[in-house]
């Protein structure tokens, strides 16, 4: 075994090959190690609980936080975060094969933000609509499903805010992935473009990047990312505008990356289950409440998180399908609703008379 310390420059390229290969060897060694000992984790929570847990994203957290605590370089931290999640992601299916299904169709964003929360080795389908990810998971044939709730540009998906509050599942992760636009298609080179598809939303966010670098070409609206790249793949000196996995899954090619305007727009999408994840330390919870029509209510009520120092992240609104003029409010707060403060406000907003309250779930901060 070579010593980097120890005259490494004096190492032929043949030697210094040979010293990677070793520690392939030790690294390959170790999966193995721990494939063993995560299958005598399943043996066990087979044998001791009733309905156990397979998936906790507490437990993963906290690698993810340790790993990073501890970490050095040169390697990127979110190099680490990558390679570990596939382990893990590989490890825990050893222990029970699970499911997930997402917004479709393939190669969405909302495909690439299942793929960035559970790794490639889950058993990944698409869903037609958010009604359909939700259905999937309440009957029983998915363990989790994906779904779109915010953008950083375009504000909340009203749907999947409307089918969480008729829906029994609970939300125990939540993804955030940058928009990032590329152009695809079957030809070769920018020059012999001639038609752009994309969505109109995409569309508005890449009107700057289409007029500079391909001037007097012709846009046209479809009404999905998917429809764009496949009408793309079909259509002879044409592009569609995409996330960078549509390539590799419409056998198109990338002419141009990173084409949208604005730098720093995310997307975030909720993680949907039957269980609440533990506490990780570093949490959020999410829940709903509405309340009669009166003057100051919604003061009093954001003042019982107030009062005892709790961070109040989001809050939304939706018109609520009862009655006219009356609404729904979606709020997020820092802590795991087991955590002391956040429970006491929690007993209190649920014993304040004219409240109907109805929390979705706690789970860990996610690692970016």
């Amino acid at each position: 075994m070579f010593n980097l310390k120890k005259g490494c420059l004096r190492l032929t390229l043949e030697e210094l090959r040979q010293a990677i290969d070793g520690i392939d060897d030790r690294i390959h060694d170790l999966l193995m190690e721990r494939a063993q000992w995560v299958l005598k984790v399943g043996e066990l929570k087979g044998r001791s609980v009733q309905n156990p847990m397979f998936y906790r994203p507490e437990r993963e957290a906290g690698i993810h936080r340790r790993l990073e605590a501890r970490h050095h370089g040169p390697l990127p931290v979110a190099a680490v975060h990558r390679v570990f999640r596939e382990i893990i992601s590989a490890s825990l299916n050893l222990e029970k094969s699970l499911s997930v299904v997402y917004l479709g169709p393939e190669a969405t964003f909302t495909h690439q933000a299942a793929i960035k929360q559970f790794g490639s080795s889950f058993r990944m389908y698409p869903a037609n609509t958010i009604h359909d990810v939700f259905h999937e998971c309440e009957v029983g044939r998915a363990d989790f499903g994906v779904t779109p709730v915010e953008s950083s540009a375009e504000g909340v998906v009203h749907h999947t805010l409307q089918r969480m509050a008729d829906s029994p599942l609970r939300i125990c992760g939540e993804i955030y992935l940058p928009v990032v636009h590329t152009l695809l298609s079957r030809e070769t080179g920018l020059e012999r473009i001639q038609t752009v598809f994309a969505h109109p939303q995409v569309l508005d966010q890449c009107r700057g990047w289409l007029a500079a670098h391909l001037p007097g070409v012709a846009t046209k609206e479809t009404e999905s990312t998917a429809r764009s790249v496949l009408i793309a793949r079909e259509t002879p000196q044409s592009a569609a505008i995409a996330g960078v996995y549509a390539a590799d899954a419409y056998g198109l090619n990338l002419l141009a990356d990173h084409i949208q305007d604005q730098a720093g727009n995310e997307n975030r999408f909720l993680v949907l289950g039957r269980q609440v994840p533990s506490r990780s330390g570093t949490d959020k919870t999410c829940l709903m409440f509405s309340f009669s029509d009166q003057p100051g209510f919604l003061h009093k009520v954001l003042g019982i998180f107030a009062a005892r120092g709790i961070n109040l992240s989001a809050i939304q609104s939706i018109p609520s399908r009862g009655k006219a003029w009356e609404y729904i409010f979606f709020l997020d707060f820092d802590g795991h609703l087991e955590d002391p403060e956040p429970a006491l406000a929690l007993a209190e907003l649920a014993a304040t008379p004219g409240v109907d309250i109805k929390v979705f779930g706690s789970f860990p901060r996610p690692i970016q």
